[in-house]
């Protein structure tokens, strides 16, 4: 006998409107990067009387939106890279161990969430300007990662912690040494949790503003996206110039959230399966 689960009516009116809650600003950013001023304030949900398929290009070439678009490309994913470089050992090595030392190490990442972001300015640029790297990218690109890594730790040891001590014990048995023990047992368990720390770190890296215009600056060669972007404001700002900016950096961080998240869940879906 076969059981088929409906979903009670009031779950299905609740999901639909969640996901209208979803695509409404959506729509609304893809409509106003279309229209004038005018039609933004005055018919903000209608479809643009003339689409004003310009304001990409207008954006593109005011904001130098190209440069600064390979400069976050750029930043995010060496970023990244050394982040999980650093933060997949730290974590495999803590999941492994359940003693005193290990509970402090987890309790001094832990205590980063403590240090708010704006304090650790000043000590930053002072540090910058000691190593000479100050305005540059090469500075941005190690002081992400260090930024990253207390929740990128605490959440990969989290998920190293599920796997079985019997595989790990039937892989040492082999011979396994522990570089082999993390790419052969620990990184494909815990791949769901690589993947989520990617997602949450790119979406950390590429929005961040306040140490990206103190630290590497202005300068139209050097510059991200979320610096490059204001620069679309002015007195006289075209809101669908500035939108249709907006829409342009924000699709490459959508595709690879797209591509990760899609990857995360067949990652969780092989495990349960497995599991």
């Amino acid at each position: 006998m076969t059981a088929h689960r409906q979903r009670h009516p009031v779950a299905t009116i609740l999901s639909w409107l969640y996901a209208l809650l979803l695509a409404a600003p959506l729509y609304y950013l893809a409509v106003s990067a279309l229209k004038t001023n005018i039609e933004i304030f005055t018919r903000p949900f209608a479809l643009p009387s003339r689409w004003l398929w310009g304001n990409f290009a207008t954006a593109w070439r005011s904001a130098g939106l190209g440069q600064a678009l390979v400069n976050s490309l750029l930043v995010s994913a060496v970023a990244i890279a050394l982040t999980l470089t650093l933060a997949v050992p730290a974590a495999y090595a803590l999941a492994r161990q359940d003693n005193r030392l290990a509970r402090v190490i987890t309790g001094a990442f832990s205590a980063g969430f403590l240090i708010p972001p704006f304090a650790a300015l000043i000590p930053t640029v002072v540090l910058a300007i000691k190593l000479d790297l100050f305005y540059t990218r090469e500075f941005q690109m190690l002081f992400l990662p260090a930024s990253a890594l207390p929740l990128s730790v605490l959440l990969l040891t989290q998920f190293m912690k599920t796997v079985p001590p019997a595989l790990v014990e039937s892989a040492a048995l082999d011979g396994a040494g522990h570089w082999r023990l993390l790419g052969s047992v620990y990184l494909p368990i815990a791949m769901p949790g690589v993947l989520s720390v990617t997602i949450l770190q790119l979406l950390t890296f590429w929005n961040e503003y306040l140490f990206s215009l103190t630290i590497t600056g202005t300068a139209p060669g050097v510059r991200t996206v979320q610096v490059a972007l204001p620069t679309l404001v002015s007195d006289a700002t075209n809101f669908g110039v500035l939108t249709a900016g907006t829409v342009l950096t924000l699709l490459p961080v959508y595709v690879a959230y797209a591509i990760a998240s899609r990857r995360m869940q067949e990652a969780l879906t092989a495990g349960a399966v497995k599991g």
